[in-house]
């Protein structure tokens, strides 16, 4: 499904985002990717979702090699990637449903294809009855699990959410595992990137720990030790 093949990212004045990366995810897995601040885990993710190149390495996605994509491929490949944000990114003066449906008429989708599946992501991630609420008059969590829903409107082989529960306090950092756990259990492959220690050791998963670029830890069912 994901694959980086001998992959470096290399700033200006030799600065390493990440250095000699091999790393293969398979579908329908559930990754926790942890590491401190600066070990590579915010390239990683920028590398993934072709927001920048690697200086080094080939990067699958299925059969699709996104370090030769052009910008023109780009849009297609983030349909099949959805991300969700440590800041929510939604649009204030839209409602939830306005919000989510952003993300369709932005690539063209009819007013009827809106309709039939905005209801159906607002369902999976359990905010019926306050689509038509702005995102000041939700809860924190709720304003994550309405970025979630606009995540999945393309349905994406690949759910990346990069510190997801950043912003949230301990109750809704559950709620928002939870769903991940539940979209996970659709078919869609996780890849959490976290610095959340109690989150990546009670989901007992698989752990890629990243320090200073490079991988220092691969294991399923894994714990966050660094």
């Amino acid at each position: 499904m994901i694959e980086f093949k001998n992959v470096s990212k290399i700033y200006p004045m030799d600065s390493v985002g990440v250095k000699n990366i091999n790393l293969r995810i398979k579908e329908g897995d559930f990754v926790s990717v942890v590491g401190r601040s600066g070990s590579g885990k915010t390239t990683l993710v920028r590398l993934l979702i072709a927001e920048e190149p690697p200086s080094k390495g080939e990067i699958m996605v299925g059969d699709w090699d996104i370090t030769k994509i052009n910008k023109r491929e780009i849009p297609g490949l983030r349909r099949q990637i959805g991300v969700v944000f440590q800041d929510f990114k939604l649009l204030p003066k839209k409602t939830i449903f306005e919000n989510i449906a952003f993300a369709l008429e932005s690539c063209g989708a009819s007013n009827k294809r809106i309709r039939e599946i905005v209801p159906q992501v607002i369902r999976v991630v359990g905010l019926e009855g306050k689509e038509n609420r702005y995102p000041l008059q939700l809860s924190g969590g709720e304003q994550q699990r309405a970025a979630v829903a606009r995540a999945l409107v393309h349905s994406p082989k690949v759910l990346v959410a990069d510190e997801p529960t950043g912003n949230l306090d301990a109750l809704n950092t559950q709620d928002i595992i939870g769903l991940l756990k539940k979209i996970n259990s659709f078919g869609t492959t996780i890849l959490l990137v976290t610095h959340n220690r109690e989150v990546v050791n009670s989901l007992k998963r698989r752990v890629v720990t990243l320090d200073q670029g490079m991988i220092v830890g691969d294991v399923e069912h894994g714990r966050y030790k660094i």
